[in-house]
């Protein structure tokens, strides 16, 4: 068991297949991945498990564990693995990262993949982690019909940086979001609003403008939409109606802008993500041609 030395080991690697497989060498190159944050267990030359870690470049711990795969039969092997590299690679006192792992969307259908996926939360499970949320991965391909405003609401950019930490604060009551809620138990409102938003929309390396705040007529902020690049796909980084607001209708126009800002761009494709139980936010995305192409389970540690 030990870490790759380097790019010239992702053959090795990769003897475990992952949809990340291809990204794995730009990551590299990016600081986004380390080559001591990638683990392998080995038999000769046989890879038997696999485990890495993402940060953002420049990031002094690692952020988010992406990366668990086991050969068949190989569970204690990952066991083994993943709690030797967990005891190199995360600071001592720190708490692991989530886990985070994108599987097919029919996954508990397809009896290959819910062994796979099994397995690999065995392992998790085993070293004292739990099912946090299990999430929808939506994309929205070009040529999808996107419904002209129909003039119930006005579109405006973001007017400064704490014009959108107050709707965003606002949002946050009532909200259906498993990560937020979770946060909501340690911070206010507001620093959830502030939290995210310096983690996320800060980094954002596309234009500002293209983020939108929806109004009434009379110019009473309705919600927001924050359509973004966020370094591998155009994507719909966030999406609310306040609560004053809820009900009417509006998050389905809130969403076309959103489409519409990025469409006009000439985007190959937009990507979006909504919790599984979120079930008004998933009817909203499918009702605007958003498709459920993957779900993403997250697992974490108490």
């Amino acid at each position: 068991m030990r870490p790759i030395t380097g790019p010239d080991e992702l053959d090795l690697f990769c003897g475990l297949s992952y949809v990340l497989d291809d990204e794995l060498a730009d990551d590299l190159a990016a600081g986004r991945r380390r080559p001591g944050r990638m683990w392998v267990a080995l038999r000769g030359d046989e890879l038997l498990a696999r485990v890495a870690w993402w940060n953002r470049p420049g990031d002094e711990e690692p952020r988010i564990l992406d990366v668990v795969d086991v050969g068949t039969g190989c569970v204690d092997v990952g066991v083994q693995l993943l709690r030797t590299a967990m005891a190199a690679v995360v600071p001592a006192g720190s708490p692991p990262p989530l886990y985070s792992r994108f599987v097919p969307p029919d996954w508990r259908e397809d009896p290959a993949s819910k062994q796979a996926v099994d397995d690999r939360m065995a392992v998790l499970e085993r070293l004292g982690a739990e099912l946090f949320v299990e999430r929808l991965r939506l994309v929205w391909q070009p040529g999808t019909a996107v419904p002209e405003p129909s003039g119930r609401l006005r579109f405006r950019p973001v007017g400064d940086t704490e014009e959108l930490l107050g709707l965003m604060t606002a949002a946050l009551d009532g909200t259906l979001d498993a990560h937020s809620r979770d946060d909501l138990t340690r911070m206010s409102a507001r620093e959830v609003a502030v939290e995210q938003y310096e983690s996320e929309f800060a980094r954002f390396s596309s234009p500002r403008e293209w983020w939108r705040i929806a109004t009434l007529p009379g110019g009473e902020p309705v919600g927001f939409v924050i359509p973004a690049h966020n370094g591998y796909n155009a994507t719909i980084a966030y999406l609310a109606v306040l609560p004053a607001h809820r009900g009417n209708g509006y998050i389905d126009e809130v969403l076309a802008e959103g489409i519409r800002v990025l469409a006009g761009q000439d985007v190959p494709r937009i990507r979006a993500a909504t919790d599984l139980g979120n079930v008004p936010m998933a009817k909203a995305f499918a009702r605007a041609g958003f498709v459920d192409f993957q779900r993403e389970i997250t697992m974490t540690w108490s």
